[in-house]
């Protein structure tokens, strides 16, 4: 099995990309929906949280704020990292389970792992090819500001506390360009899907 990291920073397109590779028959796990996971209410990754950061962090009825952890920790590196050196671990593990599974069932499929700082966590390693999609910072900034309902200044904080779009393209073994809309993003990832079953 073909073991793929992609990754690209906030607002690039990400998703749409994934979905297209699930239309081309490859598996696709998406790190956010782990990250909820393995914080839910009960699990231990949310009492690691809560001794950390207090139970100002938690909902009403139990279950972590994420707007309220969020507002914390993009206005602290430090805080940042603490909550990333509980979460990622948890993540990973998870991860490599699900791939685990995947080459059980489909030992020549194609199973891509959708996270945004794979980079920075160094979880890109254990993957045989890494994508990076992007697009213009200009085009980013306008998706983040109609995504999330952000004023310019807040989504301007959020991108600048990512990696910066120019680096992690260094990083990559392929990068898929999403500025110039749905149709162009399909085909360059049609190419990079032909591309990856090459490899096999």
């Amino acid at each position: 099995m073909l073991k793929v990291g992609l990754t690209g920073s906030i607002a690039v397109g990400k998703s749409n990309v994934c979905s297209i590779f699930e239309e081309l028959g490859c598996r696709v796990l998406d790190a956010d929906r782990t990250a909820r996971e393995v914080v839910e209410p009960g699990t231990p990754g949310l009492a690691s949280i809560v001794s950390e950061f207090g139970s100002e962090v938690l909902t009403e009825n139990g279950e972590l704020d994420r707007k309220r952890l969020g507002a914390i920790v993009f206005a602290d590196e430090n805080k940042r990292k603490l909550l990333n050196s509980i979460v990622h671990p948890l993540v990973i593990e998870t991860q490599d389970r699900w791939i685990q599974r995947c080459e059980d069932r489909d030992p020549q499929g194609i199973a891509i792992v959708d996270a945004a700082l794979m980079i920075e966590s160094g979880g890109y390693k254990r993957f045989d090819k890494l994508i990076v999609v992007w697009s213009e910072p200009a085009i980013q900034l306008k998706r983040l500001m109609l995504r999330d309902n952000l004023t310019r200044e807040e989504a301007e904080k959020r991108i600048n506390s990512q990696m910066p779009q120019e680096e992690k393209k260094r990083y990559a073994d392929m990068l898929i360009d999403t500025s110039r809309g749905y149709d162009d993003t399909r085909e360059q990832t049609v190419a990079v899907y032909n591309a990856l079953r090459s490899k096999q």
